[in-house]
C-alpha cells in the first residue's frame, strides 16, 4: 500500500481535496432533514409563514452549496483516481521491462495484461471510492446517528439494534464472496490467454482448419467466467435486499413508536419526519461502506 500511495504524485493536492468536500457535502445533507423538522414543528404548527419561508431559503442554499461541493468532490476524485491510474499503469510497464527470462516465465502475457488492464481499473475504481465513499459513509453514518439521537435518544435505540444487524450480515456476505471474485480473476487469466493465443497463431490455425476448434475453446473460456462472475454476483446482490428489509423494518418500528409518543405529546411530528431521513441515510451509508470495503 505504501508503494502505492507513492503513486498518487503530483495528484495529492487532488486527493486532499476530494474527502474535504465531501465532508462539507455531507454536513449540509445531514443538517437539511433538521431544518425540515423545524419547518413542520414551528412554522406549519404555528402558521408563521415568515418562519417557513426563512428555513426554506435556507434549505435551497444548502443543497445549492451540497451539489457545489458533490460535484467539485466528483471532479477532484476522477482527476486523482484517472491520474493514480495512469501512473501505476506507467510504473508497472516500466517494470515489466525489466523483468528476467525467469520472471517472464513465471508470469504469463494474458496475466500480466490482465494486471495492467482490468486490474488496474479496479485499483483506479477503488481509489475514487476510498477517497469519496469511504469519507462520506462513515461521516454521513456518524453524523446522522448523533442528529437522530439529539431528536430523541429512546427512538435511536433502533439504530443501535439495526446496524450491528446490518453489519454482521454485509460482512458475512462480502467475505464469502471474496474467494468466488478472485476465482473470476483466474477466469479473465484463461479467457485472455486463449484470445492471445489465436490472434498470435492465427496464419496456423488456418492452415489446419481449426476455426471450430477454437471458437469452441474461446465459448467454453467465456462460459466458464461467465459462472464464476454469476456465482460472485448472485451473492452480492443479496446486499441490497437484505439492507431494504432492515431499512423498512426500521421505518415501521420507528413510524410505530414514533406515533405512540406523538400520541403522548412527547415526540413532535416534524422531528418523527426528520428521524425517518436519518434512517435512510445512515442504512445508505452501511451498504456503501460494504461495498467499498468489497472492492478493495
Amino acid at each position: 500500500m505504501k508503494k502505492l500511495m507513492r503513486l498518487v504524485g503530483e495528484y495529492k493536492t487532488a486527493a486532499f481535496l476530494t474527502p474535504l468536500f465531501v465532508i462539507f457535502e455531507v454536513i449540509l445533507e445531514i443538517y437539511i432533514p433538521f431544518l425540515m423538522s423545524k419547518i413542520i414543528d414551528v412554522g406549519i404548527k404555528n402558521s408563521d409563514m415568515a418562519y417557513v419561508s426563512k428555513i426554506g431559503g435556507l434549505m435551497i442554499l444548502m443543497s445549492l452549496l451540497a451539489l457545489f461541493f458533490g460535484a467539485m468532490s466528483g471532479r477532484f476524485a476522477a482527476v486523482a483516481s484517472m491520474g493514480f491510474g495512469k501512473n501505476v499503469r506507467k510504473t508497472l510497464f516500466y517494470k515489466l521491462q525489466e523483468f528476467s527470462f525467469s520472471n517472464i516465465d513465471k508470469y504469463s502475457t494474458p496475466s500480466l495484461i490482465t494486471r495492467l488492464t482490468t486490474d488496474i481499473t479496479n485499483l483506479q475504481n477503488a481509489f475514487m471510492m476510498i477517497t469519496r465513499m469511504l469519507v462520506r459513509s462513515p461521516v454521513m453514518l456518524v453524523g446522522a446517528t448523533f442528529m437522530a439521537v439529539r431528536i430523541n435518544s429512546r427512538l435511536a435505540m433502533i439504530f443501535f439494534i439495526a446496524i450491528p444487524i446490518l453489519a454482521v450480515a454485509l460482512i458475512f456476505i462480502s467475505t464469502r464472496a471474496f474467494p468466488r471474485f478472485k476465482e473470476m480473476l483466474k477466469r479473465y487469466d484463461f479467457m485472455n490467454s486463449s484470445v492471445q493465443e489465436d490472434l498470435t497463431s492465427i496464419r496456423v490455425v488456418k492452415t489446419y482448419v481449426r476455426e471450430d476448434y477454437e471458437n469452441k475453446k474461446f465459448a467454453d473460456s467465456a462460459r466458464s467466467l461467465k459462472n464464476a462472475q454469476v456465482g460472485a454476483e448472485k451473492l452480492i446482490i443479496m446486499n441490497a435486499p437484505f439492507m431494504q428489509f432492515i431499512m423498512y423494518s426500521c421505518m415501521i418500528s420507528i413510524s410505530w413508536f414514533g406515533g405512540n409518543m406523538i400520541l403522548k405529546k412527547q415526540l413532535a411530528v416534524g422531528n418523527l419526519t426528520g428521524f425517518l431521513s436519518y434512517v435512510m441515510q445512515v442504512m445508505n451509508s452501511m451498504m456503501m461502506i460494504a461495498n467499498v470495503f468489497l472492492l478493495l
